[in-house]
């Protein structure tokens, strides 16, 4: 983290050692060749330190050592720096922004193996064959949680959470850090709830693949009902598995959400609402969004109304 006297804060983040400590010399190396005033006073101090608290580089004056989380794995460095002249701050900003901007993509780190895949943002299949498994590990996560400590909670799914602990509960997920839904920190349950929303709205393909909205939306246009019923079966068992075992857990989960609509006032319409817009959306939004909007959220109802019908085995 590094703090101007200007009062703006920037903070470099790495799991790797050796670019952190380049960043560091190519900071302070930047400051050492600015024209020092002997008449103006200077502090510099610079630390260095891991996330168990080990220092690696102590500042000149013996301070306490102060607690650092257990789940940070980065390494995090602080720069203190004041000065009056007002040439010099603007050269160190100058010499910030251009190392800034030559900092490489993610793609490229990815590439390098210094970034791990992450888990939002990423293809459902990827996350699966990451964690050799057909459901994600947070889905399966946070489905438990939610039927632990949420059923019976008023407006669950459709309330909004905290957004700065839902990203802070996404950065922990990415950073592949053990996650327990138990801990204080994610104890209001509409956290939990509004993270896997993040994580269904936040794939690059949605849980209903592109290439069969067009056939979902049809299926759900026919008027007989047992007919329809039967078309969006069929299409759901031409689903890649984990999309198949994905939406299988998922829609038993909102099952049980409306079991308890009279205590959570979230009915399969609602349940519908909230999360067709979410699971299912065209790969190119057309005029036709408000006609979309009410094709998905009747998908949605449909197959929690008929749950038993559309995953049950062919006896069913």
């Amino acid at each position: 983290q590094i703090t101007t006297v200007s009062g703006n804060e920037f903070l470099l983040q790495s799991d790797t050692d050796f670019l952190i400590l380049d960043w560091f010399h190519a900071i302070k190396n930047a400051i050492d060749r600015l024209p020092k005033d002997r008449s103006t006073p200077r502090n510099l101090e610079f630390k260095l330190r891991r996330s168990s608290s080990i220092e690696l580089l102590n500042s000149l004056d013996t301070e306490s050592k102060e607690p650092k989380p257990e789940h940070r794995k980065s390494l995090i460095f602080r720069l203190n720096y004041s000065a009056s002249d007002t040439n010099d701050r603007n050269r160190v900003k100058s010499r910030l922004k251009k190392f800034i901007s030559r900092r490489p993509s993610l793609k490229t780190l990815q590439e390098k193996g210094l970034i791990k895949d992450q888990i939002f943002g990423s293809h459902l299949h990827l996350v699966c064959e990451h964690e050799k498994s057909t459901v994600p590990q947070f889905v399966r996560l946070c489905i438990k949680a939610v039927e632990k400590r949420g059923l019976d909670v008023d407006g669950i799914y459709r309330v909004s959470g905290n957004l700065a602990t839902i990203q802070k509960l996404r950065f922990v997920v990415n950073q592949e850090e053990k996650l327990n839904l138990d801990d204080s920190q994610w104890e209001d349950i509409h956290v939990v709830t509004g993270a896997l929303k993040m994580f269904f709205r936040e794939l690059p393909e949605p849980l209903f693949p592109y290439c069969f909205f067009e056939q979902f939306v049809e299926a759900i246009k026919i008027q007989d009902n047992a007919t329809r019923i039967k078309s969006i079966r069929t299409l759901v068992k031409k689903l890649p598995r984990p999309n198949y075992d994905t939406m299988k857990i998922l829609f038993e989960h909102l099952k049980k959400i409306a079991a308890k609509e009279s205590v959570n006032l979230m009915s399969t319409q609602s349940l519908g609402i909230v999360f067709g817009p979410t699971l299912l959306r065209p790969e190119k939004e057309t005029g036709n969004m408000a006609v979309h909007m009410l094709y998905q959220n009747q998908i949605v109802e449909l197959m929690l109304s008929e749950y038993s019908k559309i995953f049950g085995s062919e006896e069913d």
